[in-house]
């Protein structure tokens, strides 16, 4: 049987071999002996603390989450990126399908998945369900579920690091007549409220009760024929999508996301032989299916917040990228209001992702040089086909760079504009206007820092946009935040010219 020294050791050899080192090179940079690389790579040598510390840092990959410390990084700023980069897959999408993973009780092998925290914490959620969850080469995933799953086992400290957790409802329902649910934890935006999820399951017959950490649920299961989101919500949709996937009569869902991660888990949906019709509108027609047992392959599509991270970054520090398969459908309005404030792109033609579906561009970015202006009209979100709510935060140090004041108004989150007030930590003129809207004016000339992460994943990867843009060596600290949704983000950053040193802290 492996051992969790096997699965390290294995894990070690995979990194270094993708970082280009040999065991030679890789034990000079750890002051050791190969032949000592060659016994941890082989699972025959008990690592500590700080060993698993000093090879993260020499990886410049954080191995595994050791209780007690914290990555931090250090960001030698001024430098201009250049080159391309090619986006990863959706984080929220990867979340969403995870918990429609358990609808199918065949094997489902998810292509080329994220390997960050947020994934990180369902998979130990599953897997402490019973459920059988492997890496395969190339970031594939594969899934087996267990005909019974054991819902009194699962693991209430991972599940309570993420929201994520409330969409499994959706899909328990189906078989499950009672069971519980960890409360959900996730990003710190203030009160965001479960109840759009708990009306929508309330259609479905599902009894949601909330007890001393845990949601109680008891299902008296039924088809709803209609029913209204409280609000368009992508999780709260997601989570409707899969109490209908196995309701064999139809559902008319009304005032539905339409968002990224909703089509995709849609797509997902159908792969598994559910009919849905009106994919990337607010109503969506769903006749489920009974029971569902298939072997199926599905690849889900790249991230579009994660193109628009990238956008920010080349923005703010004035320089020319290439980003390579962005979703443009979830960008287009976001590059008209750049463009109109003077920022000059290429695109080439679009393509499908390799869901079949999605469409995508490669995107590059032109420098500014300084002549950005800030936007006359005020920016903010709107469910798509508007300006995703998670790409707003991205206009803050954008609207640093430009002449001028910009309103920034984040209506959507009860207090995330406060943390935007944290760019002033890097030189940025910050004015909070409201716990909604802030305005920001430029040009800034950014400056150093030492920084503690704010707990709320967008605001703290604003704050190493700015540091990125500022002359000198800056600190980030703490940045598990960051870590729940870009994957190896410093090693990236740096193959476009950043100077970004991991470090740990044990």
């Amino acid at each position: 049987m492996e051992t969790t020294n096997d699965k390290i050791g294995t894990l070690i050899a995979q990194i270094r071999q993708e970082r280009g080192l040999t065991q030679a090179e890789f034990a000079r940079r750890l002051n050791t002996s190969q032949s000592a690389v060659n016994r941890m790579e082989h699972g025959k040598q008990n690592l500590s603390m700080e060993t698993l510390g000093r090879i993260s840092d020499v990886l410049n990959k954080q191995l595994i989450s050791l209780n007690g410390s914290a990555m931090n990084l250090r960001i030698e700023g001024g430098h201009e990126l250049h080159g391309e980069i090619t986006l990863k897959t959706s984080k929220n999408a990867a979340v969403a399908l995870l918990c429609a993973s358990l609808l199918n009780y065949g094997v489902t092998k998810f292509k080329s998945f994220p390997r960050i925290e947020e994934v990180y914490r369902i998979i130990e959620v599953l897997e402490s369900m019973g459920v059988q969850v492997k890496w395969l080469p190339g970031n594939d995933l594969e899934i087996r579920r267990p005909a019974e799953l054991k819902l009194d086992k699962i693991n209430a400290k991972a599940a309570r690091k993420t929201r994520s957790v409330l969409m499994m409802i959706g899909a328990l329902l189906h078989d499950y007549p009672t069971f519980k649910i960890p409360y959900a934890g996730g990003c710190k935006l203030g009160t965001r409220t479960v109840a759009p999820h708990l009306f929508a399951l309330e259609e479905f017959g599902v009894d949601i009760v909330a007890t001393s950490g845990h949601y109680n649920v008891s299902v008296n299961k039924k088809a709803p024929g209609r029913i209204t989101m409280y609000e368009p919500g992508d999780t709260a949709t997601e989570n409707a999508l899969l109490a209908a996937a196995r309701t064999t009569e139809e559902t008319l869902i009304e005032f539905a996301a339409a968002n990224y991660m909703v089509q995709d888990v849609c797509f997902f949906l159908q792969k598994l032989g559910v009919q849905i019709e009106g994919i990337g509108s607010s109503t969506l027609r769903v006749k489920g299916v009974k029971e569902i047992k298939k072997n199926i392959t599905y690849a889900p599509a790249e991230d579009p917040i994660e193109a628009m991270f990238f956008v920010s970054a080349a923005i703010t520090t004035n320089s020319e990228i290439t980003i390579r398969r962005v979703p443009i459908n979830f960008m287009s309005l976001e590059l008209l209001k750049l463009k109109k404030m003077g920022l000059n792109y290429e695109m080439s033609e679009r393509y499908k992702a390799n869901n079949g579906k999605t469409e995508l561009v490669d995107l590059t970015i032109k420098k500014h040089d300084g002549k950005l202006s800030a936007s006359p009209e005020k920016i903010h979100p709107l469910p798509y086909p508007g300006l995703n709510a998670d790409n707003l935060p991205y206009f803050v140090p954008i609207a640093a760079v430009a002449k001028g004041r910009t309103l920034i108004h984040d209506w959507m989150y009860e207090n995330r504009a406060i943390y935007y007030t944290e760019m002033t930590k890097v030189g940025a003129s910050v004015e909070l206007a409201d716990p909604h809207r802030v305005y920001v004016t430029g040009p800034t000339r950014f400056t150093i820092a030492d920084v503690v992460c704010p707990p709320a994943l967008r605001p703290a990867s604003l704050l190493l946009i700015g540091m990125l843009a500022a002359n000198g060596v800056s600190t980030l600290r703490n940045v598990y935040t960051i870590n729940r949704g870009y994957e190896d983000l410093a090693e990236r950053l740096n193959s476009l010219g950043a100077h970004i040193t991991v470090m740990h802290e044990l």
